[in-house]
């Protein structure tokens, strides 16, 4: 049952239904049975995040985002991981309400739960970003694959505020996540990417010219962005993915890499939709399988020269990919 402060901050916090709807956020798409199924991603998030942030325990949350489709179960978590990072970050001390999440039944999602730390930091001053990351130590990709949290970041400015982080292509201040402060602006871009995926509703044409609009040290984060959000959030048919493949064209091995993240975020969590296998075998030349395999070879646990571990992955990851 939701508590009478929860009511409150989920209606001073939460966006409707409506608002996060591609007609509400007055983005150029035409409606079809593929953007349907995209346009309900963000509206999973608002109903985790709802229930997260009203909600008088955890069990109750995690029971709630059991009844949602696996296929959207993700995205749930990203909303309700988003809903505790800001109650954990807000409070006194450091709470531990994320953490219990992501060691218990949000371990499955933990890429999409890093996600929503990021929507979480995005409605936080940034003094209290030091708290927002939980102490997952022992979990398999912590914290390397926090940096998902900072594609979160970049993801819910271009997705809320279009016309500053998309058409004036402003790039957000440094910070020093994970001591990488250099970094941050890249995987920003990642995030970025993803968003205009949603943005123009999966039209690989579209998402194509929108991305050769940013200068030419951005494209390549962007396109793995947009290659993660195509594989996992899906939106577009096998011949729009062969289309997107050419639109990418010399960053091919970018857009691969980014639907190998999100093959692999699908198979650890355990479900992958129809659309998550057609994108990656459109997208890398692999079954899901394959592509998680190669995800997991490629791991790096640690950075050098100035480098989180995490790009060094992606590094990896590409030099496979375009061979």
């Amino acid at each position: 049952m939701p508590t009478t402060i929860g009511s409150l901050r989920r209606l001073l916090l939460a966006p409707s239904l409506a608002s996060v709807t591609f007609a509400g956020r007055g983005f150029p798409v035409t409606a079809s049975p593929a953007t349907e199924r995209l346009e309900a991603v963000p509206q999973a998030v608002v109903c985790g995040f709802e229930w997260g942030i009203d909600a008088r325990d955890q069990w109750e949350v995690e029971r709630r985002l059991d009844l949602i489709d696996p296929e959207q179960r993700g995205f749930a978590y990203e909303g309700a991981t988003m809903a505790f990072t800001i109650l954990d970050a807000a409070g006194p001390g450091r709470g531990r309400r994320t953490r219990d999440l992501l060691d218990g039944p949000g371990k499955a999602h933990i890429f999409l739960a890093y996600i929503g730390i990021g929507f979480a930091m995005a409605r936080l001053p940034r003094p209290l970003w030091k708290k927002v990351l939980p102490d997952l130590t022992g979990t398999p990709y912590h914290p390397v694959m926090s940096w998902l949290a900072v594609d979160g970041y970049g993801f819910d400015l271009a997705y809320f505020h279009p016309r500053r982080w998309v058409d004036e292509q402003r790039r957000p201040a440094p910070y020093p996540w994970q001591g990488a402060p250099g970094y941050f602006q890249r995987a920003a871009d990642q995030g970025i990417g993803r968003a205009l995926w949603f943005i123009h509703g999966g039209n690989p044409g579209q998402v194509g010219s929108a991305v050769r609009k940013f200068g030419l040290d951005r494209q390549a984060d962007l396109w793995s962005g947009v290659g993660l959000a195509a594989t996992f959030a899906g939106g577009c048919r096998a011949a729009g993915l062969t289309e997107l493949r050419a639109e990418a064209g010399l960053h091919r091995a970018e857009l691969a890499q980014g639907s190998v993240f999100a093959a692999k975020a699908r198979w650890h969590a355990g479900h992958v939709p129809e659309h998550s296998a057609l994108a990656t075998e459109a997208l890398t030349g692999l079954d899901v399988p394959a592509a998680a395999d190669l995800a997991d070879a490629c791991a790096v646990q640690h950075g050098e020269d100035g480098l989180p571990a995490y790009e060094l992955w992606r590094s990896a990851l590409r030099a496979r990919l375009a061979n």
